[in-house]
């Protein structure tokens, strides 16, 4: 992995993978990882072990995490630069972190620092807990960020304080991602660079329905008109959507006559030289 990225796969394979955060080690399901473990010790010793126990056929695992050692209260990595943010055990199995955006945070990075507009503004939907806010105020941008998680939206303070970014231009929006959209359209406002996450399936702040199959499209073709005329950029990822990322990039190309458009599998690759599938993105450049 990157080395300015405190964490790695040591080992996937079974339905499983086996990951490092800073030397805490932890073992969770993925249904990507559909061939065989290659490493054998390595799996007899971990710090954290989740167990799903969803019965219920939600779109989402929903869990309990054994520990073996106690994960610091206030744990965290590096992500990107000198970036921290922090990680949680999740009954949803996450850790409050994607690893594999890495590469949306370089390019986003590289577009921010390298342009001459000053200040350039960049909305996040769907932002989680901030990593992509943070990397995109660090490279000067003023950033609105946006999620239906009030506890998810006081992580991503807490990891731009952390990363030295507590009076940072961030505007934290507790707002279903839609909505927002919607209210900025009506208010004019325009920004110059945009990336999203939606999920497959979520509820907004108000309890309101998320389908991505039922509204990706209008919500996409929506969210791009909040472009400047000098926009930079414009992502929009994909984490368990069970579509291409050309079905993506085929509705990036639609929208974006000039630039240009790119697609790919996210992934990340262990200790073994396996690649974990860990998503798609599709994203455009103004040149």
């Amino acid at each position: 992995m990157h080395k300015d990225l405190e964490y790695k796969i040591i080992d996937t394979g079974d339905g499983r993978k086996l990951e490092s955060y800073s030397g805490y080690v932890m073992n969770r399901p993925d249904p990507q990882a559909l061939w065989p473990k290659t490493l054998t010790k390595e799996w007899e010793k971990f710090d954290a072990i989740f167990i799903d126990d969803s019965k219920s056929g939600k779109r989402e695992e929903r869990g309990t995490w054994k520990t073996f050692k106690t994960l610091p209260e206030d744990s965290s990595i590096n992500f990107f630069r000198d970036l921290k943010c922090s990680i949680k055990l999740n009954p949803f199995k996450h850790t409050g972190i994607f690893p594999e955006q890495y590469d949306n945070w370089k390019f986003m990075d590289e577009i921010l620092t390298k342009t001459e507009k000053k200040n350039p503004k960049v909305l996040n939907l769907f932002g989680y807990t901030g990593c992509a806010s943070v990397v995109a105020a660090n490279a000067g941008a003023e950033v609105t960020h946006v999620d239906a998680s009030k506890p998810s939206i006081g992580v991503g303070m807490k990891n731009a304080e952390m990363s030295g970014l507590k009076d940072a231009p961030i505007r934290w929006i507790l707002d279903d991602a839609f909505a927002f959209v919607k209210k900025e359209l009506r208010r004019g406002n325009t920004y110059e660079g945009i990336i999203m996450d939606p999920p497959a399936f979520g509820r907004g702040s108000a309890g309101q329905v998320w389908k991505l199959e039922e509204q990706f499209v209008d919500f996409v073709q929506e969210t791009a008109k909040l472009l400047s005329p000098d926009a930079l950029f414009f992502i929009v990822n994909g984490y368990a959507s069970g579509y291409s990322h050309v079905a993506y990039k085929q509705n990036l190309e639609a929208i974006f006559k000039t630039g240009k458009v790119e697609s790919k599998e996210l992934l990340i690759e262990d200790s073994t030289g396996k690649y974990l599938p860990c998503g798609i993105v599709a994203r455009w450049k103004s040149e």
